[in-house]
């Protein structure tokens, strides 16, 4: 079998979209620094963007057998699709660890930030599942048949998370995380407060997404243990390297530091080996073949990886790769309505994306990443690379 084109290709929807607002950087009060964050600056008039009709993009990867590799592109522009064009078509797809490696070691040379051949990565291995009658995850082998869900708030009062954690709960869910911009001085009779109402069995995990500093994230982190949270993510800018060595000396409760660095899997395992960080972020949008080598890697250091968000293909990616790798502990949800990938899924003509029950999330079991198409409306969208 010979890969015979890679192709980026534009959907978009003949209906919705609207206005985009263009991000503001307003800074955050009551601290005792000066931090910023995303907001809505009353001294400024909001850029407002005119209405769009929404778009999706995906990669395939065509052989000569008629098996085509798809998957949602999230990390691929027109260059790089053509950068890969350049040196795949006539390679065999199932020879992905020498693609692999061609590519992560070329990188410099074709002058690309690390990871940026990822969904290239991802249909290779939707073609071998393809090719074998198989889904992903029986050729990578899995270790459950269910991983359980984490939902991901965003900022709000106490009675906003308490109202998004019953959602939660109503799709089954027993995991919450924070996401905090205020600062650790206003988080710490937060999480005291919904722990006293959520229960001791209830997982808590915090991303205040930068916004403390050091001397913050102790005085949190300390509380936090308190509270029996399961980790502290992102306490400030990946930057800081020797505040996150202390961090992660001072804190007996684990410490996650390398989202931001999570493309790049050479410095993402270095933070580990050098004790600033003690978990390992990963997304496979910057390839399935790296994120399963970061979670040996971690395993070996007998810690976790951590798979960020929903993943590709509307949840079926890391869905199949949480359920293979014996070292994560969650999925990443981040909607309070069980079947939120399956309807967004279904706009582009994917009709079976995953769906979350009892609180959990599984692959499917049709060969490759397991999606289902209804090609006529897939094909009715394209705009552009068909």
């Amino acid at each position: 079998m010979k890969i015979t084109d890679v192709k980026l290709i534009t959907l978009e929807l003949p209906e919705g979209g609207g206005p985009r607002r263009v991000p503001q950087l307003v800074q955050v009060p009551g601290l005792r620094r000066i931090q910023y964050r995303a907001g809505v600056n009353a001294e400024r008039e909001p850029i407002v963007t005119p209405p769009s009709k929404p778009r999706e993009r995906f990669v395939e990867v065509r052989t000569d057998q008629g098996i085509t590799g798809r998957v949602t592109s999230s990390t691929m522009d027109e260059h790089q699709v053509d950068l890969v064009r350049s040196m795949a078509v006539g390679e065999d797809p199932l020879h992905r660890e020498r693609l692999y490696q061609m590519f992560q070691k070329g990188t410099r040379w074709v002058y690309q930030k690390p990871g940026w051949f990822g969904d290239f990565d991802n249909c290779l291995w939707d073609i071998a599942g393809k090719a074998a009658g198989l889904p992903v995850h029986a050729l990578i082998g899995r270790v459950r048949e269910r991983l359980p869900c984490y939902l991901t708030g965003g900022d709000m009062d106490r009675a906003g998370y308490l109202r998004h954690i019953d959602a939660a709960r109503a799709m089954g869910i027993e995991a919450y995380k924070f996401h905090t911009y205020k600062g650790g001085k206003a988080d710490l009779s937060l999480f005291a407060e919904v722990r006293a109402i959520v229960g001791a069995d209830f997982a808590l995990i915090n991303d205040p997404v930068c916004s403390y500093d050091l001397r913050e994230a102790i005085e949190v982190g300390r509380v936090m243990e308190e509270l029996d949270f399961v980790w502290l993510e992102e306490p400030f800018h990946e930057q800081k390297m020797h505040h996150y060595q202390e961090l992660c000396a001072t804190l007996d409760m684990p410490v996650m530091a390398t989202e931001m660095l999570m493309h790049d899997i050479g410095i993402s395992t270095q933070w580990l080996m050098h004790g600033a960080t003690d978990l390992l972020r990963a997304n496979a949008r910057h390839g399935t073949t790296p994120v399963l080598k970061m979670a040996h890697f971690a395993e070996l250091y007998d810690t976790t990886v951590e798979l960020n968000a929903a993943g590709g293909l509307y949840g079926h990616i890391h869905a199949a790769l949480g359920c293979c790798i014996d070292n994560t502990s969650y999925y990443e949800y981040m909607s309070d309505a069980a079947d939120a990938l399956r309807t967004e899924g279904e706009r582009w003509g994917m009709v079976n994306a995953p769906v979350v029950q009892d609180g959990h999330i599984a692959p499917g079991d049709l060969p490759g990443w397991g999606a289902e198409w209804d090609e006529e409306r897939f094909r009715s969208l394209i705009l552009a690379g068909g």
